[in-house]
């Protein structure tokens, strides 16, 4: 029942009390401990409860079946050692915890006794200072003798120094004029020292009293003076450190020593500053920072004094100023690295400072350069140096310096947007220029043609014109400076090459025709045209020989391009005209004797063909300084067009035969002279075609087309002999059927030849009513 209220209570105050832990301590406040032990009671008896439940439930799963009775045995042993397991676990746990409460409770214990003697001791010792308040008070007057006797040592103690004062200003702005650097400042330091105490222990005793300051600062007035003047005897030699530390290195040594000096007194003041608010006149000196500025200056005079000569006095001025700066900054670094290192302190870090000083001075210096107007060989020189030269092993990368520092850690010496905007400007006056060089070379190779003289032959025996050397030879040195710019920029400049080059081509193409025309309006004029107009026809090969050679050498890219091809196309239509213009001259010299073929005259005996030949092979002699392929070409050429002359005498009908016997001796004469052109023509064939395996099978080929194209001669030559009308049609019909581009009208003019009148495809007579 007791068990119960306590529940219904304690229930009630954990709902109309939100904080478990008010409730807790409202119900210790109304029972007692009376009621933590019921509330611990009723923990008992529920847990109890709960525990004798679930003890049912875990027997009733063990013994669902009648089978499982045989085992309550083994059950029940197997549950006795869990519970001896359990408790002696909980043993041990309870055992800890309580020994743990109990060396708590001790510590607590002490700690207890410790509060009470502390407490005794600031009983003590409150007593006590309020006891020496009025003591305190009393010996106020012997605190401000204490601080005038202070006052009054220093006074004595600089009392020397004070009346020394003019004497050794003196004879430190004597040290000084002697370059005892060290001794000077030494003394400046007694100087210093004396001010400063006198100054601070006035300001100690009176703060606001700016009289007796100023009568101080006006005392030692010749001090800041003297400070000064040392430091330019510092800075002067710190400007000329590079000269200094090979002469005289314990100087700059000196120096360094004295703003190190100069480092630790300034930090000694700034601390008493935080201190007691006083800091002397002048200081902090900086000295160290100023050191670094001169330095810095001193580099970038080293720098801009480079330059000796302008662009007015010497074209390379850029060059030389470029060279005379690597070998300086070189120089200088590996002085620095080799002797003004050991002039510093180590955490100076001296190697690097100076690389950096040195880096960024060079960098100001090539933005100035890279600002003003250069030309487009200044851009390249400018470049190279800095893209290349500046980080290789001549400069900065020199084995000398690589063990000290990381070149690739360097900043770039121009931004990569100055560096675009050069190279775009290189790109416009290269583009102007290499127009301005092809068309003066285009000028001159025409004045050459026009020469009395033959021109130049190659060790081959070719003609050749000194153009194509020229035009490539810009090319190459252009191509060169590029690639000494970046890989990519010579890929730029190779496509720029080869553009302006299919531009030129064009010209030169039109150049040649107008140099055919002019020829054409007086023959006699000039004297070796067919030489130079051979040469042009050479000089498409060199080109196309040297594009190629240039691609292998500059281009990473072996895919063909626009460019490419266009040039191909324009290098194989000026030389295949060329060699059409060599065969227009050899033709109107033939063209009489052309006219003669097929005639009354040339049936009765004329020299016509003899002439044709003597004469093709008397220019065949100079066009055998053609180059392949284009000799070949021209053999070929030359004997369709001659068959194509003879052919077209016989169509023109000059001769009509009077009976079969006329018609026999012309077909005769018709295949001697067929004979004739094989004979000259496979000749002509051979010797174009001489010294290589290719040639050789090119010869044989050539062979079979001589052989075609005179056999069309003889095979009309024997329909001519023919006697026996029925057999015309069939002959006619083999000739169609061996050369198939024969027409119609080919075939009335062979048949106007004939006394039959059938026609050459059914057989009809009369021809005319076959209708077709």
């Amino acid at each position: 029942m007791l068990t119960t209220s306590c529940t219904h209570v304690t229930s009630f105050f954990f709902r109309i009390i939100p904080s478990q832990e008010k409730a807790q301590e409202c119900l210790y406040k109304a029972f007692g401990y009376d009621w933590y032990f019921l509330r611990l009671r009723t923990t008992m008896e529920e847990t109890s409860r709960e525990a004798v439940a679930t003890a049912v439930q875990r027997v009733a799963g063990m013994l669902q079946r009648s089978d499982q009775l045989d085992k309550v045995e083994q059950y029940r042993r197997r549950e006795a050692r869990k519970k001896a397991s359990v408790e002696a676990r909980l043993k041990a746990a309870i055992q800890s915890q309580l020994d743990g409460v109990r060396t708590g409770l001790t510590q607590l214990h002490s700690a207890l006794l410790d509060v009470k003697d502390i407490q005794g001791s600031l009983a003590d010792v409150s007593k006590d200072w309020r006891q020496s308040i009025n003591t305190i008070e009393n010996l106020k007057d012997v605190k401000d003798a204490v601080v005038q006797h202070s006052q009054l040592a220093s006074a004595v103690e600089n009392l020397k120094n004070i009346f020394s004062v003019p004497e050794i200003v003196a004879d430190t702005q004597q040290l000084i004029e002697q370059g005892e650097l060290l001794q000077a400042h030494r003394k400046l330091m007694e100087l210093e020292c004396s001010r400063d105490d006198l100054m601070y222990e006035q300001y100690r005793m009176d703060s606001k009293n700016t009289s007796d300051m100023n009568l101080i600062s006006i005392y030692f007035e010749d001090v800041q003076g003297l400070s000064d003047e040392l430091a330019k005897q510092l800075w002067m030699v710190l400007q000329r450190s590079m000269v200094t530390v090979r002469r005289d290195p314990t100087m700059l040594v000196s120096v360094v020593r004295i703003i190190e000096r100069e480092v630790k007194i300034d930090r000694r003041m700034v601390d008493r500053k935080k201190q007691s608010g006083f800091i002397p006149p002048g200081r902090p000196k900086r000295w160290k920072d100023k050191m670094f500025e001169v330095l810095e200056g001193t580099v970038s005079t080293r720098i801009e004094g480079t330059q000796s000569v302008t662009r007015e006095a010497d074209k390379m001025w850029l060059v030389r100023l470029l060279e005379i700066t690597r070998k300086y900054v070189l120089d200088d670094l590996i002085v620095v690295k080799n002797l003004m290192v050991q002039c510093f302190p180590q955490h100076y870090d001296t190697f690097n400072r100076f690389f950096g000083l040195y880096h960024n001075a060079v960098s100001s210096r090539v933005k100035e350069l890279a600002a003003e107007d250069l030309e487009a060989n200044e851009i390249v020189s400018m470049l190279t140096w800095v893209l290349n030269t500046y980080k290789s092993v001549e400069m900065m990368g020199h084995p000398d310096l690589a063990s000290e520092c990381d070149i690739n850690a360097l900043e770039a010496l121009l931004p990569q947007d100055v560096v675009d905007d050069l190279l775009s400007k290189y790109v416009k006056t290269f583009t102007s220029n290499i127009t301005g060089w092809l068309r003066k070379a285009l000028e001159t190779d025409k004045k050459d043609w026009q020469k009395e003289t033959e021109p130049e032959a190659d060790q081959d025996g070719y003609y050749q014109t000194t153009l194509p050397a020229i035009v490539f030879q810009m090319f190459e040195q252009n191509l060169q400076v590029a690639a000494q710019i970046d890989g990519d920029f010579k890929e730029q400049v190779l496509k720029l090459c080869l553009k302006q080059m299919n531009t030129f081509l064009i010209r030169y193409r039109e150049e040649a025709v107008t140099y055919k025309e002019e020829h054409l309006r007086d023959r006699q004029l000039p004297q070796c045209y067919v030489q130079y107009m051979i040469a042009i026809i050479n000089n498409c090969q060199t080109f196309k020989e040297s594009i190629n050679s240039l691609k292998r050498k500059y281009s990473q890219s072996s895919e063909p391009t626009d460019s490419d091809a266009a040039i191909e196309r324009t290098l194989s239509e000026v030389a295949k005209e060329g060699c059409q213009f060599l065969l227009d001259e050899v033709f109107l010299d033939l063209e009489h004797h052309l006219y003669e073929l097929m005639t009354r005259k040339w049936l009765t005996g004329s020299h016509a063909v003899d002439t044709i030949c003597v004469t093709v092979e008397d220019y065949f002699n100079d066009f055998n300084k053609i180059k392949k392929p284009f000799n070949q070409e021209m053999t070929s050429e030359a004997l369709r067009r001659v068959v194509v002359e003879y052919i077209k005498a016989v169509m023109q009908k000059r001769i009509t035969f009077k009976n079969a016997d006329e018609r026999r001796e012309g077909a005769d004469r018709m295949i001697k002279e067929a004979d004739q052109f094989k004979f000259l023509f496979r000749k002509l064939a051979a010797v174009s075609a001489h010294e290589t395996l290719f040639t050789v099978s090119t010869s044989i080929t050539g062979g079979e087309d001589t052989d075609r194209l005179c056999g069309a001669i003889a095979a009309i030559a024997e329909v001519f002999k023919l006697t026996d009308p029925t057999l015309l049609f069939l002959e006619v019909t083999t000739l169609v059927s061996k050369y198939p581009d024969i027409r119609y009208t080919h075939t009335r003019a062979i048949k106007g030849r004939s006394t039959s009148r059938r026609c050459w495809r059914c057989g009809a007579t009369p021809a005319g009513k076959c209708g077709r």
